[in-house]
Protein backbone atom coordinates (compact mmCIF):
# COMPACT_ATOMS: atom_id res chain seq x y z
CA UNK A 1 0.00 0.00 0.00
CA UNK A 2 1.09 3.68 -0.59
CA UNK A 3 0.89 6.55 1.52
CA UNK A 4 1.60 9.98 0.63
CA UNK A 5 3.27 12.81 3.05
CA UNK A 6 2.96 15.68 2.78
CA UNK A 7 3.81 19.32 4.47
CA UNK A 8 1.24 22.13 5.20
CA UNK A 9 2.59 25.55 4.62
CA UNK A 10 3.56 26.69 2.04
CA UNK A 11 2.20 23.34 -0.31
CA UNK A 12 -1.87 23.37 0.64
CA UNK A 13 -2.14 26.64 2.61
CA UNK A 14 -0.54 30.14 3.13
CA UNK A 15 2.36 30.06 5.99
CA UNK A 16 0.65 30.96 8.70
CA UNK A 17 3.60 33.28 10.09
CA UNK A 18 4.09 35.11 7.18
CA UNK A 19 0.43 35.92 7.02
CA UNK A 20 0.56 37.14 10.94
CA UNK A 21 3.60 39.63 10.05
CA UNK A 22 1.42 41.03 7.72
CA UNK A 23 -1.45 41.40 9.62
CA UNK A 24 0.72 42.84 12.18
CA UNK A 25 3.04 44.73 10.12
CA UNK A 26 6.14 43.30 12.07
CA UNK A 27 8.62 42.12 9.37
CA UNK A 28 10.86 39.61 11.27
CA UNK A 29 8.11 36.92 11.82
CA UNK A 30 8.12 36.51 8.11
CA UNK A 31 10.91 34.64 8.47
CA UNK A 32 10.35 30.77 7.83
CA UNK A 33 11.10 27.28 7.88
CA UNK A 34 12.81 28.46 4.21
CA UNK A 35 15.18 30.56 6.01
CA UNK A 36 16.20 28.54 9.07
CA UNK A 37 16.86 25.08 9.47
CA UNK A 38 16.79 24.97 13.51
CA UNK A 39 12.94 24.80 14.02
CA UNK A 40 13.39 25.26 17.69
CA UNK A 41 15.81 28.45 16.89
CA UNK A 42 12.78 29.70 15.26
CA UNK A 43 10.27 29.03 17.08
CA UNK A 44 12.01 30.71 19.67
CA UNK A 45 12.75 33.56 17.52
CA UNK A 46 9.25 33.77 17.22
CA UNK A 47 7.54 33.55 20.57
CA UNK A 48 10.32 36.54 21.48
CA UNK A 49 8.58 38.63 19.14
CA UNK A 50 5.27 38.16 20.33
CA UNK A 51 6.25 38.27 24.25
CA UNK A 52 7.52 41.78 23.49
CA UNK A 53 4.76 42.69 21.47
CA UNK A 54 2.10 41.31 23.93
CA UNK A 55 0.53 39.37 21.27
CA UNK A 56 -0.96 36.06 22.90
CA UNK A 57 -2.12 32.87 21.53
CA UNK A 58 -5.74 34.08 20.10
CA UNK A 59 -4.14 36.92 18.12
CA UNK A 60 -2.33 34.33 16.11
CA UNK A 61 -5.40 32.26 15.85
CA UNK A 62 -7.74 35.37 14.54
CA UNK A 63 -5.24 35.70 11.71
CA UNK A 64 -5.04 31.72 10.99
CA UNK A 65 -9.08 31.93 10.95
CA UNK A 66 -8.84 34.28 7.90
CA UNK A 67 -6.64 32.19 5.81
CA UNK A 68 -7.54 29.88 2.48
CA UNK A 69 -6.17 27.21 1.26
CA UNK A 70 -3.91 27.84 -2.02
CA UNK A 71 -5.69 28.00 -5.16
CA UNK A 72 -6.06 24.48 -6.31
CA UNK A 73 -5.09 22.94 -3.11
CA UNK A 74 -8.35 21.34 -2.26
CA UNK A 75 -9.01 19.90 -5.12
CA UNK A 76 -5.86 18.17 -5.89
CA UNK A 77 -6.39 16.81 -2.32
CA UNK A 78 -9.47 15.11 -3.27
CA UNK A 79 -8.05 13.75 -6.22
CA UNK A 80 -5.13 12.23 -4.31
CA UNK A 81 -7.11 11.03 -1.60
CA UNK A 82 -9.14 8.94 -4.21
CA UNK A 83 -6.31 6.57 -5.02
CA UNK A 84 -3.79 6.67 -2.31
CA UNK A 85 -3.61 7.61 1.67
CA UNK A 86 -2.54 10.55 2.57
CA UNK A 87 -1.29 12.38 5.80
CA UNK A 88 0.12 15.73 6.59
CA UNK A 89 3.75 15.47 8.23
CA UNK A 90 4.04 18.92 9.90
CA UNK A 91 6.05 21.17 12.42
CA UNK A 92 2.81 23.35 12.66
CA UNK A 93 0.56 23.23 16.43
CA UNK A 94 -2.89 21.52 16.88
CA UNK A 95 -3.40 25.10 18.57
CA UNK A 96 -3.27 26.58 14.88
CA UNK A 97 -4.11 23.75 12.28
CA UNK A 98 -7.47 23.08 13.87
CA UNK A 99 -9.81 25.49 11.07
CA UNK A 100 -7.32 24.64 8.42
CA UNK A 101 -8.08 20.79 8.37
CA UNK A 102 -11.36 21.87 8.24
CA UNK A 103 -11.47 23.40 5.06
CA UNK A 104 -9.04 20.93 3.89
CA UNK A 105 -11.80 18.25 4.82
CA UNK A 106 -10.04 16.76 7.81
CA UNK A 107 -7.11 14.72 6.69
CA UNK A 108 -4.90 13.27 9.08
CA UNK A 109 -2.35 15.46 10.20
CA UNK A 110 0.57 14.62 12.66
CA UNK A 111 2.12 18.07 13.97
CA UNK A 112 3.10 19.68 17.19
CA UNK A 113 1.99 21.26 20.57
CA UNK A 114 2.34 24.74 21.93
CA UNK A 115 2.74 25.20 25.71
CA UNK A 116 0.24 28.09 26.50
CA UNK A 117 0.22 30.10 29.82
CA UNK A 118 -2.93 30.96 32.05
CA UNK A 119 -3.00 34.63 30.44
CA UNK A 120 -3.01 33.23 26.53
CA UNK A 121 0.97 33.72 26.13
CA UNK A 122 2.81 31.32 24.47
CA UNK A 123 5.66 29.72 26.27
CA UNK A 124 7.15 27.10 24.80
CA UNK A 125 6.46 24.31 22.14
CA UNK A 126 6.61 20.68 22.46
CA UNK A 127 7.46 18.78 19.41
CA UNK A 128 5.88 15.00 19.38
CA UNK A 129 9.38 13.93 18.85
CA UNK A 130 12.72 15.48 17.67
CA UNK A 131 12.82 15.08 13.62
CA UNK A 132 9.09 13.98 13.08
CA UNK A 133 9.12 14.10 9.80
CA UNK A 134 11.83 11.43 8.70
CA UNK A 135 10.25 9.37 11.79
CA UNK A 136 7.12 9.06 10.37
CA UNK A 137 8.55 8.07 7.43
CA UNK A 138 10.38 5.51 8.94
CA UNK A 139 7.43 4.23 10.93
CA UNK A 140 5.11 3.79 7.49
CA UNK A 141 8.04 1.90 5.71
CA UNK A 142 8.19 -0.37 8.85
CA UNK A 143 4.63 -0.98 8.09
CA UNK A 144 5.58 -2.07 5.01
CA UNK A 145 3.54 1.32 3.17
CA UNK A 146 6.02 2.53 0.04
CA UNK A 147 6.24 6.34 0.65
CA UNK A 148 6.25 9.43 -1.19
CA UNK A 149 6.99 12.82 0.81
CA UNK A 150 7.30 16.36 -0.96
CA UNK A 151 7.79 19.58 1.17
CA UNK A 152 8.89 23.18 0.05
CA UNK A 153 11.16 24.09 3.49
CA UNK A 154 14.61 22.61 5.10
CA UNK A 155 12.45 20.98 7.58
CA UNK A 156 10.90 18.45 5.15
CA UNK A 157 14.16 17.53 3.37
CA UNK A 158 14.96 14.77 5.80
CA UNK A 159 11.80 13.48 5.34
CA UNK A 160 12.21 13.46 1.33
CA UNK A 161 15.09 11.54 1.50
CA UNK A 162 13.87 9.11 3.75
CA UNK A 163 10.82 8.42 1.71
CA UNK A 164 11.18 5.59 -0.93
CA UNK A 165 9.96 8.70 -3.95
CA UNK A 166 9.45 11.98 -3.56
CA UNK A 167 9.99 15.84 -4.50
CA UNK A 168 9.76 19.58 -3.72
CA UNK A 169 6.97 21.80 -4.17
CA UNK A 170 7.36 25.76 -4.51
CA UNK A 171 10.45 25.36 -3.13
CA UNK A 172 12.67 28.40 -2.93
CA UNK A 173 16.14 29.01 -4.83
CA UNK A 174 18.33 28.38 -1.73
CA UNK A 175 16.88 25.30 -1.21
CA UNK A 176 17.12 23.93 -5.18
CA UNK A 177 20.64 24.71 -5.22
CA UNK A 178 21.51 22.32 -2.37
CA UNK A 179 19.21 19.77 -3.90
CA UNK A 180 19.55 19.60 -7.60
CA UNK A 181 18.57 16.12 -7.65
CA UNK A 182 15.12 16.64 -6.18
CA UNK A 183 11.94 17.04 -8.79
CA UNK A 184 10.65 20.54 -8.62
CA UNK A 185 7.04 21.00 -9.41
CA UNK A 186 4.96 24.14 -8.98
CA UNK A 187 1.60 23.10 -10.28
CA UNK A 188 -0.98 20.50 -8.79
CA UNK A 189 -1.01 18.97 -12.09
CA UNK A 190 2.36 18.54 -12.23
CA UNK A 191 2.46 17.24 -8.39
CA UNK A 192 -0.29 14.76 -9.22
CA UNK A 193 1.27 13.64 -11.81
CA UNK A 194 4.97 13.00 -10.77
CA UNK A 195 3.33 11.06 -7.62
CA UNK A 196 0.97 8.79 -9.80
CA UNK A 197 4.18 7.98 -11.80
CA UNK A 198 6.39 7.16 -8.81
CA UNK A 199 3.77 5.57 -7.16
CA UNK A 200 1.29 4.15 -9.82
CA UNK A 201 -2.35 4.24 -9.12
Amino acid sequence: MNVVCLDLEGVLVPEIWIAFAEETGIEELKLTTRDEPNYRKLMQYRMDILDKNNFKLKDVQATIAKIKPLDGAIEFLDKLRENYQVVILSDTFSEFASPLMKQLKWPTIFCNSLVVDESGKICDIKLRQEDGKRKAIDAFRSLNFRTFAAGDSYNDLSMIHKADCGCLFRAPQKILEIEKDLKLCTTYDEFYETIRTELGE
